[in-house]
């Protein structure tokens, strides 16, 4: 009897902790810009096209852009990226609308060489130079980008490169940049929505 008490009890505290868990977990992760997907557009004149699964933007002295369809509020952005040693990228968020602008989106710049250090790659393009340089010419790298509230923060290759405060853009698209000359590549680009506190 006592073990049959005790087995129940056990199965009870791990339905509980079960339940917390599933009750507590966050929204599923969504992936963005995928091949074949209908959930996102292409801008601008630089053209797009899947290699062996990569993302590759490639200009030719312009400037273009793949956008997604949903808008976006709260969240962190993933994804890996390898730019050439010429191509201007970016990875730009909470866009207005449908005309990208670092004053209508924040702009994640990914440009190592660009004249004006401030904006290089890790930055936020015109609110805050990047608080670290890292170098992500032709190799893989990682961005990360998180928008809660208020406060956005932005990681490359695991280093926090801009943390600010800014009430300008509270939710919107998601963009990816290639522009001047050259190309980029990008793949698992993903989403996971943040709960609203």
């Amino acid at each position: 009897m006592r073990l049959k008490i005790f087995i129940i009890g056990i199965l009870l505290i791990f339905g509980t902790i079960f339940c917390y868990q599933c009750k507590n977990a966050g929204p599923a992760s969504i992936t963005l810009f995928g091949e074949n997907s209908d959930t996102w557009f292409e801008r601008g004149d630089a053209s797009w096209a899947f290699d062996n699964g990569d993302l590759v933007g490639t200009s030719e002295g312009g400037n273009g852009f793949v956008m997604s369809r949903a808008s976006y509020r709260d969240f962190v952005l993933e994804l890996e990226f390898n730019p050439d040693s010429s191509v201007n990228s970016g990875v730009f968020v909470r866009c207005k609308n449908e005309e990208i602008s670092n004053t209508d989106c924040y702009e994640m710049n990914i440009w190592d060489e660009h004249p004006d250090q401030d904006s290089r790659t890790g930055s936020v393009v015109t609110r805050m130079k990047p608080m670290a340089h890292v170098n992500t010419l032709n190799k893989w790298n990682t961005y990360k980008v998180e928008c809660s509230g208020n406060v956005q923060k932005v990681w490359v290759n695991g280093v926090l490169t801009a943390e600010m405060e800014n009430n300008d853009l509270i939710d919107g698209y998601i963009a990816l940049q290639a522009a001047e000359t050259g190309s980029i590549r990008f793949r698992n680009v993903t989403l996971s929505p943040l709960s609203s506190k």
